[in-house]
């Protein structure tokens, strides 16, 4: 049986880590030269989103940047995901025709006159943007319009983005798109990229046997070109677009595009996105690497679990040994000091406290309320994962993830009641109503907090990343209206519950604890607790920081799920054992320290993303600083409540384990 089982989750993990594996439930649309039977389209409409940058936390609509518009189509809905994403997708007035190639077409002509005020702002929105490397982001039958080009070890990579433009500065040093294009040399000149060469691949359906063709590729090359003639412009040759950093004369700038077609019936429409997946930097080299840390942490979880296994099978033994002699003959107090130090050594260890292992800890309302939350963000993070395993939250599902995510923590508020509640009747709590109401309201409440102050912040940027007041008002009636009365049906349930039965009684005056070594004291076990589970996710922490704030695309579903797996036994194991070296040296306070120690992982978690913001972001400005740390203080304390859960239970089913086998008079 245990070897069908981790075949099965061998298989599953094999098929999320494919990158051929694709989102199940997407149709594919199908184009044609002529409208036909087949309802085939034959217009080919791009979409952009919003512009971002790895220099700037703050992302921008489209419009902002005072591009060219399309005045007639409406904008598409999005999904709770993206508008929390910050994603603003529109319609543009770039539309082709299927098969029909065009070369050099004018899209519209943008005019600054210096003597104006709106346009003088207008520009140096436009500077700024193109100072700090503000990327475009435009979408073709669902899929990224990228921008390919050759990288070191003539590796290609494709970038599901490209600038607006380019900076040399006063001193000759240029921005890396300048460096692309010899004639970008003016000083102090930045140069637009007004016209894209877009290639559109397609693969035909007739060697198939169906109608039409479908999309497989859609790339460009964005080019600088200063066009003389708005009218007729022309995109061969000719000198750079360019704008001065002074505004003394007027500027005008025309966008152009040119459009080709290419069949191509080697790539599949189900594997389409591979060539910009696997093209991503930092992937390929990372295998071996994640690899090697799951294989030793998988080994330290063996040897910690073998180590624990025999010591306990060890210390069962003999202390049932002990009270079967002492059933015999019972030595007097003067016949134990006169024992040997062996036999005097029995009188200490875990099984002396066992008269006040189970004393309700201090704050424990407080307590039972993070285990409550801590397991509604399990469960959300379990299925999520496991969701997207399976495709259905891959990358074409814009917004798939986080709608997923919010939508299940909404549901789950009755594991969180109950959870909450039952633990803490067990702790002989009696206030039920404030239990309740802090399980539904605490700990959200702290991250919409957060959340409404970075808001905030993007509002007053005028960042398209602020989120419309309707959607706050959904998030808050999703929160109140069905999140917190299905805590109070949770908790309802868990209430009426008995406690949870213990195996041994407390005793009623509490046991002096003897004086604690170094590292048997609460804080340098509870700082140690965290290192081992932060080993084995400091890897995928790397890519998910680089898929946020990067905005690089994270496919690898697998590996994160087989990571999560680990990072599950690592806390448990690691809690377990702290939890057995405090035990042994009698010191029972193990409630809090349990959840604390694998809880602790959170805050190297923050470390490592200050270390990752001053290493690998440029970022500057103070909003764009205080937005990285708002946001991510939302992610560590998710994550606390998250591992401090999976240490508490794992050391709480260990805890009534050892003492529910050992005989006690």
């Amino acid at each position: 049986m245990k070897r069908r089982i981790s075949v099965g989750f061998v298989l599953v993990v094999y098929f999320c880590s494919s990158s051929a594996f694709y989102l199940p439930g997407l149709a594919p649309v199908s184009f044609c030269v002529e409208k036909g039977p087949d309802d085939c389209q034959t217009d080919i409409q791009l979409f952009v989103n919003r512009l971002d940058s790895v220099e700037s936390v703050l992302p921008y609509e489209y419009d902002v940047f005072d591009f060219c518009k399309d005045e007639k189509e409406k904008r598409p809905s999005e999904n709770l995901g993206q508008v929390l994403f910050g994603e603003r997708i529109e319609s543009s007035p770039y539309k082709f025709h299927f098969q029909n190639d065009d070369k050099c077409h004018a899209v519209c002509t943008k005019t600054y006159k210096k003597d104006s005020k709106l346009d003088a702002a207008k520009l140096d929105f436009l500077k700024m943007g193109m100072q700090l490397n503000y990327q475009h982001h435009w979408i073709i039958d669902n899929m990224p319009v990228t921008w390919c080009y050759d990288v070191e070890d003539n590796q290609k990579y494709c970038n599901p983005g490209f600038p607006i433009g380019c900076l040399v500065a006063s001193d000759g040093r240029a921005k890396d798109a300048c460096v692309i294009n010899s004639e970008f040399n003016k000083k102090n000149t930045f140069y637009v990229f007004n016209h894209v060469d877009i290639k559109i691949t397609y693969h035909s359906g007739k060697s198939e046997g169906w109608s039409g063709a479908r999309l497989v590729a859609a790339t460009l090359e964005p080019k600088s070109i200063k066009h003389n003639d708005e009218k007729k412009p022309t995109c061969d040759g000719g000198s750079p677009m360019e704008v001065p950093v002074d505004f003394t004369d007027d500027v005008k700038i025309t966008y152009t595009y040119s459009v080709t077609f290419e069949e191509n019936n080697t790539i599949k429409w189900a594997s389409r996105w591979d060539y910009i997946l696997v093209s991503m930097p930092h992937t390929n080299i990372q295998w071996f690497s994640i690899m090697n840390s799951l294989v030793i942490v998988l080994f330290l979880s063996g040897m910690v679990a073998m180590i624990m296994l025999r010591t306990l099978h060890k210390d069962i033994a003999r202390y049932n040994q002990v009270d079967q002699e002492n059933l015999i003959k019972i030595p007097s107090a003067k016949e134990k000091s006169s024992l040997p130090y062996e036999d005097a050594q029995e009188e200490s260890g875990w099984k002396q406290v066992h008269g006040d292992v189970f004393r309700p800890p201090r704050k424990g309302m407080l307590l039972s309320v993070f285990l409550g939350q801590g397991t509604q963000i399990f469960i959300m993070t379990f299925i999520t994962l496991f969701l997207a395993c399976l495709g259905f939250l891959s990358p074409a599902n814009r917004g798939a993830l986080m709608t997923c995510a919010v939508v299940l923590w909404v549901l789950l508020g009755t594991p969180a009641g109950y959870v909450s509640a039952r633990l803490y009747k067990t702790f002989g709590g009696e206030k039920w109503k404030t239990n309740v109401l802090l399980t539904a309201l605490l700990c959200p409440g702290i991250v919409f907090a957060d959340f409404f102050l970075m808001n905030l912040i993007l509002w007053v940027e005028g960042s398209s990343a602020a989120i419309p007041f309707g959607t706050l008002v959904a998030i808050l009636a999703m929160w109140f209206g069905i999140s917190v009365p299905l805590t109070f049906v949770g908790a309802y349930f868990g209430f009426k519950k008995p406690a949870i039965e213990q195996p041994v009684r407390t005793n009623q005056i509490p046991r002096q604890i003897p004086e604690q070594s170094f590292f048997t004291k609460p804080i340098p076990g509870i700082v140690m607790g965290g290192i081992l589970p932060f080993g084995c996710i400091f890897i995928q922490l790397f890519f998910i920081l680089n898929s946020i704030w990067s905005h690089q695309m994270y496919y690898m579903f697998g590996f994160l799920f087989l990571v999560f797996i680990i990072l599950l036994i690592t806390c448990s194991e690691a809690t377990i054992l702290l939890c057995y070296f405090h035990l042994c040296a009698e010191d029972y306070h193990w409630w809090w320290r349990s959840f604390l120690t694998s809880g602790f992982t959170a805050v190297y978690l923050f470390i490592y993303a200050e270390h990752y913001f001053f290493s690998k972001l440029q970022i500057i400005g103070a909003a764009s600083t205080i937005l990285y740390f708002g946001y991510t203080m939302i992610m560590v304390l998710i994550f606390f409540l998250f591992t401090g859960t999976v240490g508490f239970f794992a050391c709480f089913w260990f805890v009534n384990k050892i003492y529910s086998v050992v005989k006690v008079d």
